[in-house]
């Protein structure tokens, strides 16, 4: 718990980090969007290509990254089972002719089918998670405060709070790892008085959570109460009246990212919606 990534700032000078805060909350968006049009191994690959470059650009060491699917791998492995003993494919005699075995057993199958669609689906789910870590990896979250705010700012004219939003999700991603961190230290306040948390069923491991939680509730409601007392203390009254330290300001190399991502995009749906025989056809046709 103590190396969970959510929250927690890489402190280093890097182009990543120099980005503007919307370019990248942006980018993390049409990332997580190409990612649910992949269909292929290869464009999988290229996306872990691209992932890999901005990791080494940020400075951010890539154990710590990759640290942040620990916190799934229970989830990928039942996935992954699901996924290949539930697949059907496409019929007994196909899976044969096309990948050479077939193996049935009651409700449960095992094709060729299912193992390569419960690869692309880990595939997607383990992207998913190092992706979005590298945004809180290299953004503070009064920057990430600021995007997010800027970027839902039309919802204003539909009277949403957006500013108390915006602050709210900051405050949220900025406790992650305090309570990680409070829960590591009642877990071995517990353990010093003899509680034990890997031994037996499952239920008398989830019996034994009940002394961990009971304070960690507390301290987060005291914790509560303090954070609206400061920002009372200091006459926070939400959006109106305020003003910026710091103002986003977009740069050359927040421009270049743009085309980058949109061009990334763009290759992922021909390839996703089969538009390069659409591209060829109407190539020739003009010709």
């Amino acid at each position: 718990m103590k190396d969970i990534s959510f929250g927690q700032v890489y402190p280093v000078q890097s182009p990543v980090h120099r980005m503007d805060a919307r370019t990248k909350l942006i980018i993390t968006i049409a990332y997580v969007v190409m990612l649910f049009f992949a269909s292929s191994f290869i464009v999988f690959g290229i996306i872990a290509f691209a992932l890999l470059l901005v990791i080494f650009a940020s400075r951010v060491p890539l154990l710590k990254v990759l640290r942040s699917i620990r916190f799934i791998i229970f989830l990928l492995i039942f996935t992954f089972i699901i996924t290949v003993l539930l697949n059907k494919g496409m019929g007994a005699e196909a899976e044969i002719a096309t990948y050479g075995y077939y193996l049935s057993f009651g409700p449960f199958t095992i094709c060729g089918t299912g193992l390569l669609n419960a690869g692309k689906l880990s595939t997607r789910l383990i992207l998913i998670v190092v992706g979005p870590t590298m945004l809180t990896l290299t953004t503070t979250p009064m920057e990430l405060t600021e995007a997010i705010a800027y970027l839902l700012a039309p919802l204003k004219l539909l009277r949403v709070p957006v500013h108390e939003f915006a602050m709210i999700m900051s405050l949220a991603l900025r406790l992650i790892p305090t309570i990680m961190e409070e829960t590591d230290k009642i877990m071995n306040a517990q353990k010093a008085r003899g509680a034990s948390f890997d031994h037996g069923n499952i239920f008398k491991r989830a019996a034994a959570l009940i002394p961990v939680l009971v304070p960690l509730f507390v301290n987060s409601l005291k914790r509560s109460e303090d954070i609206s007392d400061a920002m009372e203390s200091r006459c926070y009254r939400g959006a109106k009246g305020r003003t910026k330290m710091k103002k986003l300001r977009y740069r050359v190399s927040d421009i270049f990212a743009y085309i980058v991502v949109a061009v990334f995009l763009f290759f992922i749906l021909l390839t996703a919606y089969n538009w390069w025989n659409w591209a060829w056809v109407s190539m020739i046709t003009f010709v």
